[in-house]
């Protein structure tokens, strides 16, 4: 399992594409504009100023549309792009100082990717693709095996070992790219847009997958997306990109419910608010209500609602993981949290 502690923090990270890129962060540091930059420099800026800090054993989305910077920045922590300025620190020690030694190691033993298109080896079966990482760490061939089987089953791929990718469905080829990550057993699983390539039913199938094993496994994630309904499902926080900066970060409550401006207002007001926002948001803190009826904390609206609808009552308290009273939710409280508008 994943150390809880081994979180990610990304500090002042600059990315700036040109031969002169290092004497360029000083122009974007006194606010010049990625547009200004390019016109007048010829450089391209990728990532302005990054500060995240991404929690161990959780899963950190970054989302934005194309061109954001999002995907610049996952290669990033294992250093497959080369900053202009910053750091990115994991226990503690600076990926970016790091020697090619080290840096090896580090990605070898520390990190595991999945991609967008699968990246699998067309002439090797599914073992053979899901102990590739094994054999560069010089496992032998029985360990590798034993160990690529257990998460090959794990993934619902048992009985296909013998299979090459032409002969599997997108969503099982993209299981396969997340058994060969597991079964490296990194403490962090760097995933780049990894189900965007899928069709709409299977990516909810593999985003199912990822949270089932996310909560045996405990792994620090950092997922790539440009889409706000996976992001709201699956991270536990969320950073979202414009340009190359960060624009807003925070949980996926704190986004919906309090946008930091019109173009973050813009992503969220579609959503169904009801999948997003927690009880806990929503109920008088410190109340009881004379009910039998509960729901427990952590929620989310609209299990509260169907609650509400097969009980047919219109009062609940709001219990901890003891089953003790903490708070009270209405049926009034929880609709109207669940249609209101964000504000900004």
């Amino acid at each position: 399992m994943a150390d809880p502690q081994g979180g990610i923090e990304i500090r002042n990270l600059f990315k700036i594409f040109g031969p002169d890129d290092k004497a360029m962060v000083d122009k974007v540091r006194d606010g010049m504009s990625k547009t200004e930059l390019n016109e007048r420099y010829n450089h391209v800026l990728g990532l302005n100023d990054i500060n995240i800090s991404m929690p161990g054993g959780k899963i950190q989305v970054v989302m934005g549309l194309s061109g954001s910077g999002k995907s610049t920045l996952i290669r990033h922590i294992n250093r497959l792009i080369e900053p202009t300025a910053g750091e990115v620190l994991h226990e503690g020690i600076d990926v970016c100082r790091m020697s090619a030694t080290e840096l090896r190691a580090f990605r070898r033993h520390k990190t595991a990717m999945v991609f967008q298109k699968f990246a699998l080896l067309p002439h090797r079966t599914v073992m053979k693709n899901v102990v590739y990482g094994l054999e560069i760490q010089g496992i032998g061939a029985r360990e590798a095996e034993q160990r690529a089987a257990r998460w090959i089953a794990r993934v619902g791929l048992e009985g296909y070992e013998d299979y090459y990718p032409n002969q599997l469905s997108g969503g099982m080829q993209q299981r396969v790219g997340l058994a060969r990550a597991l079964t490296n057993d990194a403490d962090i699983l760097l995933m780049d847009e990894a189900f965007s390539a899928l069709d709409p039913l299977i990516r909810v199938d593999m985003q199912k997958v990822l949270l089932d094993l996310q909560e045996e496994l405990h792994k620090t994630i950092v997922f790539i997306t440009h889409d706000l309904d996976e992001a709201l499902r699956l991270g536990d926080r969320i950073a979202i990109l414009r340009d190359g900066a960060v624009v807003q970060q925070g949980t996926g409550q704190q986004i919906v419910l309090k946008p930091a401006d019109g173009y973050i207002a813009d992503f969220v007001k579609e959503v169904n608010r009801g999948r997003v926002i927690r009880v806990d948001t929503v109920m008088e803190t410190g109340r009881t209500a004379p009910t039998q009826l509960s729901v427990k904390s952590g929620s989310r609206l609209e299990d509260a609602a169907r609650t509400f609808a097969d009980a047919g009552e219109s009062v609940a308290n709001v219990v901890n993981g003891s089953g003790r009273p903490i708070g009270t939710i209405s049926i009034h409280d929880t609709i109207t949290a669940m249609v209101t508008p964000a504000e900004h």
